[in-house]
């Protein structure tokens, strides 16, 4: 039984000019979900040259929306790419001339990279949004590496294709009557393929976009949920301890060798502000509310610090991730980071933060720490 060979496929459909238009929006899906999974990951620990805004308050939230969404798009978009060159995986390879050879070489070598990495990107970011973790790698510096060897790839076989590319877009696509034993002619599979991507979004964007979260049954989070607001991880969940929360809660201010404690009595005898800003998680989802609370930099000056300075935030959370987070001078200068109390005008939830939270302009929902039990303001 011999292996099949490249002239046994006859599928019309499995054309150049099909495959690399499907190609190149596939390409702009991941040059994009790169690009913005580059700006998510600096959000956790920006390189010395970058500092990260505190305006608009609402980059994180499109910027993380477009990340899962653009990856979520390349699902039917990869998929309809990987079929029309199902039959190249059986093409033999080319031995000689030297350089014929070595390119072929080359393309192959980046088709696998590039179909590994980019199967493996996509899978992990999708499990990432309903939050199911299978494996006992670390998900986001694993995702961050993986992602790097992905858009290199992709660069090697773009350049390795640009000729057959350059050709195909030459072409217009014909109006060909549907090949034998299919319903559909060329046009028609490309525009079967934009309508599975346009649909993969609407039916996912929801979780970002609030219009359409009647309509977004894929979107991992509808945006119900307490006071308006979902919620990631509980407060069961995040290990906080019994009893911890209640009215024998008192904050730890500490600077430049002091420490001083509030109750939740003192605080709210402070003068608060009310803010209307989105909390937006890895995951792609985001809500807005009205949080009320007292701004970062007015607990930092009360301390006789600077209102810029750089503020390390610790949780009562004793499970998971994230149980400390550190505020950059940026946002604690900013007055809409508040150190909140209330989620549309009433007390925060115990799953929201009570007794209180971290509130900030254009941050990950992660480094929003909630019950928060000790501030240090660097000195």
């Amino acid at each position: 039984m011999r292996l099949p060979r490249v002239e046994d496929f006859e599928d019309r459909l499995r054309v150049p000019e099909v495959t690399s238009r499907v190609g190149s929006v596939l390409g702009i899906a991941f040059t994009v979900c790169f690009l913005t999974g580059l700006w998510s990951h600096w959000q956790y620990g920006p390189p010395g040259w970058l500092t990260i805004p505190t305006s608009p308050a609402w980059l994180y939230r499109v910027t993380q929306g477009t990340h899962v969404l653009s990856g979520t798009v390349a699902i039917p978009l990869l998929l309809v790419k990987l079929w029309s060159v199902f039959p190249r995986l059986f093409a033999r390879p080319v031995l000689k001339p030297a350089v014929p050879a070595l390119l072929h070489v080359l393309e192959r070598a980046s088709i696998l990279v590039l179909v590994a990495s980019g199967i493996f990107q996509l899978v992990v970011g999708l499990l990432n949004t309903v939050q199911w973790y299978p494996w006992s790698f670390s998900f986001r510096s694993t995702h961050y590496a993986v992602a790097w060897v992905m858009i290199g790839a992709l660069a090697v076989h773009v350049a390795v294709k640009l000729p057959v590319i350059r050709r195909s877009f030459s072409h217009r696509v014909d109006a060909d009557e549907p090949a034998a034993g299919s319903r559909l002619s060329r046009r028609g599979l490309l525009r079967a393929t934009w309508v599975a991507a346009g649909l993969t979004f609407v039916l996912s964007a929801g979780q970002t976009v609030p219009l359409l979260r009647r309509v977004s049954v894929f979107g991992v989070r509808s945006g119900d949920g307490p006071l308006g607001i979902p919620i990631n991880r509980t407060a069961a969940a995040a290990g906080v301890p019994d009893g911890s929360t209640g009215d024998a809660w008192q904050l730890e201010l500490s600077y430049a060798g002091r420490t001083v404690t509030m109750d939740r009595a003192a605080l709210e005898s402070m003068p608060q502000r009310t803010y209307a800003l989105p909390i937006a998680c890895v995951e792609g989802w985001s809500a807005s509310g009205d949080w009320t609370g007292v701004p970062l930099r007015d607990l930092v000056e009360s301390m006789g610090a600077p209102a810029r300075s750089r503020v390390f935030v610790t949780s009562l959370q004793t499970r998971g991730a994230f149980a400390t987070s550190e505020l950059p001078e940026q946002f604690v200068e900013d007055e809409r980071t508040l150190l909140a109390l209330r989620l549309s005008g009433e007390p925060l939830t115990l799953d929201h933060g009570f007794p209180a939270r971290i509130i900030a302009p254009n941050r990950p929902g992660v480094l929003q720490t909630k019950w928060v039990t000790r501030l240090e303001v660097a000195g």
